[in-house]
């Protein structure tokens, strides 16, 4: 989604910038794979010479956030910050001048916030450079904390600069920004001069809604209101500011925050390698005597695919383009066709290892294993479910689905050599990811690392890759890393703000005098979950929500794990469904079809929306189905 920092007419501060954010873009891509060759190393020592490599966990946790603010003014100049500029987007065609004014206001704060973010890191560089500040234990190993804190006041710094330069060029010559100003100063005031700490909290809760909603970078938008809000809270814009740089260097400076670049890595890998095709192909001939077999091989193919990459928008990108085409030449509908691609991509959120769990784990302090282990049966369920459903749809209601009756071998173009071949590299890939989480000889963040080496590996011999094409992977996947960061980073000073108001206490109370049982609650929380994933990104209404529910959820003796599978399933149906399914949009713009309306997408998916529900219903009736052991 677009920020709204970059366009033609970009200001010299802008240019200067975007210059400067590719080496830095390089140099965090870098640190993405000295994190894999640490964690490799130390594997390879602990496992087979019983002698683990010292300091890496106290190493990986430093260059997380070095990697998120090296790659943050390439966000800021080349429109990578998670935004929801769907409104935006409407408003600029309607009156180019009242979304120049929006976009001002967007990057003043944005400006604001890294500005007082690189202010106050560079005051702790400074410290440090001057104490000789260091992490480990002197005499056995010792790192300088100073490089990684240099990495946070330049990457803020720059995104600083950028963001001023785009509120100068939204600025000039633009008579709505005053009235813009003077709105946006009146809410501000309102807020600030609250008495009461809920009330303050409230009402940052509110506005951060509508600047999100209007088009505010997500990130810029959770913490510019926490700032507002503590300021309100704790009437000292001191306060507000140090709690800013606080959870710049430290919101994400933990070792098991590496899994999130490392999947994204190991998602890239496999999706440029064509692994996915392969299981797609090699799913088909599996089901090459089941009629509409190829409907169930890509829901099959989405499985595997999920159960090494992790991330449902990469499944839909992928299979947009190897699935639909052959779906739709061996008698699918169109419809059908991108629904059953939409739908079933769903499953790269839920089957471990899931992004999405990890993300919420991390939030709800939650082990990342447990998570795994409880999504494997609802995983199975949704899946087998989604099969069901393609052959029920398309023998119950053909018109909807089919346009010629199906072959016993529509569709199958290799033999069964061929096929276990090409599952080959996929069971290694589910072997080395998997095997290790579950047989206890690798954590998440070590899978993840374990992961990307073998996707690499697998690539190059495969010949389906070359380094040059690693590198920009790499890159890539720093861009995509730290942009979940920088959200992350945001969101904790937004649930610090949360805390200190005192709502989610406030609203566990309300519900404990409701009588309100967990199962009612898990469903009235779906249902926003569902409203959110209209507009807002899955990352965004997790780190959102999340904070705001939990306190209920242990209140009404809910089960954190439970909960968190219906989290990740309720915000992927809000992103199905209409009007403005993001995960819609996402599968539009991958395919290279004119053809295929947003409508024909919206309406395929509905079947397997349906599904989604029945399910998530299932799994809040029954919570025992994520908590096997």
């Amino acid at each position: 989604m677009n920020s709204g920092f970059r366009t033609e007419s970009a200001s010299i501060a802008e240019r200067a910038v975007a210059v400067l954010s590719g080496p830095l873009l390089q140099l965090s891509a870098l640190l993405i794979m000295v994190i894999v060759g640490l964690i490799a190393v130390d594997i390879t020592g602990r496992t087979l010479f019983d002698t683990p490599l010292r300091g890496v966990p106290e190493l990986v946790s430093v260059l997380i956030p070095a990697i998120v603010f090296l790659a943050l003014p390439y966000l800021g100049t080349h429109d990578r910050l998670i935004t929801s500029d769907v409104l935006l987007s409407a408003l600029a065609r309607r009156n180019h001048a009242a979304a120049a004014a929006l976009r001002f206001i967007y990057a003043a704060t944005g400006a604001a916030i890294a500005l007082a973010i690189a202010a106050l890191t560079g005051a702790d560089l400074v410290a440090a450079i001057r104490t000789l500040e260091f992490i480990g234990v002197e005499g056995d190993f010792t790192v300088p904390v100073w490089p990684a804190k240099l990495a946070i006041t330049t990457g803020s710094a720059l995104l600083g600069i950028a963001a001023a330069g785009a509120a100068v060029r939204h600025a000039r010559g633009n008579r709505l920004v005053v009235v813009a100003l003077a709105i946006v100063a009146v809410i501000a005031i309102l807020i600030g001069t609250q008495d009461e700490r809920a009330a303050a909290g409230g009402g940052a809760i509110a506005l951060m809604f509508a600047l999100i909603y209007t088009g505010m970078p997500v990130a810029f938008a959770l913490a510019g209101t926490a700032a507002l809000g503590l300021v309100a809270i704790k009437p000292d814009p001191i306060v507000a500011l140090n709690t800013l740089a606080l959870v710049a260097d430290s919101a994400v400076s933990d070792y098991v925050f590496a899994a999130v670049p490392l999947f994204v890595l190991m998602g890239l890998i496999v999706g440029a390698a064509d692994i996915g095709r392969d299981s797609l192909a090699a799913a088909h001939w599996l089901l090459r005597r089941l009629q509409g077999g190829l409907g169930v091989a890509t829901v099959g193919a989405n499985a595997v695919f999920a159960a090494i990459t992790g991330i449902s928008i990469a499944s839909a990108a992928i299979f947009s383009r190897i699935a639909v085409p052959p779906l739709i030449d061996h008698g699918f509908t169109r419809r059908f066709a991108v629904g059953l691609v939409a739908g079933s991509s769903v499953l790269g959120m839920l089957i471990p290892p899931s992004l999405l769990l990890i993300v919420y784990g991390l939030v709800a302090e939650v082990s990342i294993n447990r998570l795994f282990i409880a999504a494997i049966v609802p995983g199975l369920i949704l899946t087998l479910a989604f099969a069901i459903g393609v052959v029920a749809v398309a023998t119950l209601r053909p018109r909807f689905a089919v346009t010629k009756a199906f072959g016993v071998h529509d569709g199958v173009t290799i033999n069964g050599r061929t096929a276990v071949v090409k599952m080959i590299p996929v069971g290694l890939l589910v072997v080395a990811v998997l095997g290790g989480i579950y047989g206890g000889i690798f954590t998440p963040t070590e899978a993840g690392a374990s992961g990307s080496l073998a996707a690499m590996a697998l690539a190059l011999v495969m010949r389906r890759t070359t380094l040059g094409t690693l590198g920009q992977l790499l890159q890539a996947a720093a861009a995509s890393a730290a942009s979940i960061l920088f959200l992350i980073i945001a969101a904790s000073a937004f649930a610090i703000m949360l805390t200190l108001s005192g709502i989610p206490e406030s609203l566990s109370a309300s519900i404990a005098g409701a009588n309100l049982g967990i199962t009612a609650y898990a469903f009235c929380y779906l249902v926003v979950l569902i409203i959110l994933g209209m507009v807002l990104d899955s990352t965004s209404i997790l780190l959102i929500m999340v904070p705001l529910a939990l306190p209920a959820v242990r209140l009404l003796g809910g089960d954190l794990v439970w909960f968190g599978i219906i989290t990740v399933i309720g915000v992927e149906i809000g992103l199905l469904t209409p009007p403005l399914g993001l995960s819609v949009y996402a599968i539009k713009a991958s395919l290279d079809d004119d053809t295929i309306t947003l409508n024909d997408i919206f309406r395929g998916a509905l079947p397997f929306t349906i599904i989604m529900l029945a399910v998530t219903a299932l799994l809040i009736f029954c919570p025992w189905l994520t908590s096997w052991r």
